[in-house]
């Protein structure tokens, strides 16, 4: 019977699973502790891709210890060999007598698994505990398990008035710098960054994730660009910076785009195509639209120049196949209008300035205009926070009838 213990154990850990949370992808982050006789014998987190698993991890810590104890983890054992063998035979073999974990798991060809494996050893297994928290800690290998997507962060800056560039396209910097710390952490806990074409042109951004606290261990994400005709310079910063650059464009219609989607190649970029169905093919293609017309929802280009279409629900789908978990969107009005319009922002962090720049600024998301009020866009806010002299806002839109 689960009791205050049973929480406070629970609670820790999930507190572990965080410790790895920058680190596991494509894996979930869970955390494990070991209690035998009122005494915590082991404790554990997830290890990058490749690495021990939390319960092996507080398995080794527990040693002998772990013979009638009870284990705690963050989410419901595996029992399946993938890179690692079965955490389940592993405590099987360590002859623990209760299992308590916090959520099934979420991937339908072994979810019940490994809570059938335990309780056929005879160990006791009881479950849900803290079941919301710890899919909120995993939110994005839960997405694509059980949606086939990655759980999409739409990240804005804009000032208090709602603008995120003056006219002439300058906004460095709109928030201070604590918000900008802010957004390098949540780069560092993303799988990918996204951005569209038209900021790629016009500010040349790395995109690669730099936060400032020491000793913090975290994978470079990946940087994707969605570009319908390859514009991206083979000379991007980002091409430079290391690690995995996807560009999605779309079917080269003449010899200048395919030259320069083979220059990109040559640069090191991994091509997508997204065909005009939606469908998608592999490196050495590329489809898409960029800050441009986007289907659903055509919207305008960041400077203000049709550049294609793209199938945007294609390009998620296309991301949870290439088993990325979070993505972390930073572009502009164009492209994060268009994604909101197609219902494929799941959460927005908006930071908010404490400055004015008036109705001849950019505004937040290039939207088809509204007929009806009921037709606006409805956000729930999760949290509020100030970051030096800027707030942050976390919301997740409301589900829109017709939207993916």
């Amino acid at each position: 019977m689960t009791d205050d213990l049973d929480l406070g154990y629970m609670a820790r850990a999930l507190e572990l699973a965080l410790r790895g949370a920058a680190s596991t992808d494509p894996n979930p982050a869970v955390g494990c502790v070991i209690v035998n006789d009122g005494r915590v014998v082991g404790e554990g987190f997830t290890r990058p891709a490749g690495g021990n698993h939390a319960e092996i991890e507080a398995l080794n810590a527990a040693g002998e210890a772990a013979r009638g104890a009870t284990c705690y983890v963050s989410l419901e054992p595996c029992a399946h060999t993938g890179r690692t063998g079965p955490c389940t035979a592993a405590l099987i073999e360590a002859q623990v007598a209760r299992v308590v974990f916090a959520l099934e798991d979420p991937n339908p060809a072994v979810a019940g698994k490994g809570e059938a494996a335990l309780a056929a050893a005879g160990i006791r297994v009881e479950s849900p505990l803290l079941a919301a928290e710890a899919e909120t800690l995993n939110r994005g290998f839960v997405s694509r398990m059980r949606r086939g997507r990655p759980w999409i962060r739409c990240k804005m800056a804009a000032s208090l008035d709602g603008r995120t560039a003056l006219a002439s396209g300058e906004s460095q910097w709109i928030t201070g710098e604590a918000a900008r710390r802010d957004v390098h952490r949540w780069r560092a806990r993303s799988s990918a960054v996204m951005t569209g074409i038209g900021t790629v042109l016009a500010d040349d951004p790395l995109l690669t994730a730099r936060p400032d606290e020491p000793g913090i261990e975290f994978l470079q994400p990946a940087r994707i660009i969605v570009d319908a005709t390859f514009r991206t310079p083979p000379a991007a910063r980002t091409l430079a910076a290391g690690g995995e650059v996807i560009v999605f464009g779309g079917a080269a219609p003449d010899a200048a785009v395919a030259a320069r989607r083979e220059a990109l190649e040559r640069a090191g970029a991994r091509v997508e195509t997204v065909d005009a169905d939606g469908g998608t093919r592999g490196a050495g293609a590329g489809a898409g639209a960029g800050e441009a017309d986007a289907r659903p929802g055509a919207t305008r280009a960041r400077a203000g120049e049709r550049v294609g279409r793209l199938d945007l629900a294609a390009i998620a789908a296309r991301l949870g196949a290439l088993e990325i978990n979070t993505v972390w969107l930073e572009a502009g009005p164009g492209l994060s209008g268009a994604m909101l319009a197609a219902g494929l922002v799941d959460e927005l962090i908006l930071y908010l300035a404490p400055c004015l720049l008036g109705d001849g600024a950019r505004g937040l998301f290039a939207l088809p205009p509204l007929e009806r009020l009921a037709d606006r866009f409805v956000l729930g806010i999760d949290d509020v926070a100030r970051l030096g002299d800027d707030l942050r806002i976390i919301a997740r839109p409301a589900p829109r009838e017709g939207s993916g």
